[in-house]
């Protein structure tokens, strides 16, 4: 009997370790996911200020032309 609890201790203990594990993989996806949108959401903003900037410009060089 005594075998057969410590068998059950050890597979108990490495189900822990396991899923400990499987956890932080799981963290570091969700941790580069995040990362690469906010990349994204980044270069979106700094397109539409560029973008901005260029009709702001256009529009001043038309005013004074005029």
């Amino acid at each position: 009997m005594l075998s057969a609890r410590r068998h059950l201790t050890r597979a108990a203990v490495l189900m822990a370790c396991l899923l400990l594990a499987l956890t932080a993989l799981a963290g570091c996806a969700t941790t580069q996911d995040t990362a690469a949108r906010k990349q994204a959401e980044s270069k979106r903003i700094l397109a539409a200020r560029k973008h901005r900037q260029q009709a702001r410009k256009t529009h001043e060089q038309g005013s004074k032309k005029r």
